[in-house]
């Protein structure tokens, strides 16, 4: 391994990534941070979709300071100090110039809604409304506050995981079997 890996991995809502990537964090033995869980805990529940949600409809939650002084500098703080793998939905563009690996975790719509209505222990079509919204509202207000559609980020990164039909495991270990290669 290198002295001071950084390795992204972003996806859209619902896609696993965060499990993912502390599954790899864990075999590599490698710290973990998700911007996204940090927003998510001004949201005051524990389902992500719902606790996004809230944050995202508040006035601190759509506001340019907020992300780019708090999530964003603390990511890239993160990531400077190395030895680490990030999750979060910027953070292949955030961390360009700090990533060692970015990965990007591709699912379409209704897996990630079926699997997130299962995490979650609610109704498929409450959860395919949820993830729909949260998705829009998301790709809204980033490309107001950053100029991108955050899903273009597929696009620049070195490896993208179709985890449709993958375990938690096979995701991990295809991760894995792609920076031994790299390295």
């Amino acid at each position: 391994m290198r002295e001071k890996l950084v390795v992204v991995i972003s996806g859209p809502p619902g896609a696993g990534s965060t499990s993912i990537a502390k599954g790899v964090a864990k075999k590599l033995k490698l710290k973990y941070f998700s911007p996204g869980k940090f927003q998510k805990s001004f949201g005051g529940t524990k389902k992500e979709s719902k606790a996004a949600l809230k944050v995202w409809k508040t006035d601190f939650g759509v506001s340019e300071e907020f992300h780019r002084n708090l999530i964003d500098r603390t990511q890239r703080e993160k990531a400077e100090k190395g030895n680490i793998v990030i999750c979060g939905k910027l953070s292949i563009n955030m961390l360009k110039d700090l990533a060692d690996f970015k990965i990007w975790v591709d699912t379409p719509l209704k897996i990630r809604a079926k699997r997130t209505a299962e995490r979650d222990k609610i109704p498929f079509k409450q959860a395919l409304k949820e993830i729909s919204e949260r998705e829009r509202i998301e790709r809204r207000e980033w490309e107001r506050i950053y100029g991108f559609d955050y899903f273009d980020q597929k696009n620049s990164a070195d490896f993208v995981l179709d985890n449709s039909d993958l375990t938690l495991s096979q995701a991990v270990n295809k991760i894995l079997d792609f920076l031994e290669k790299s390295l």
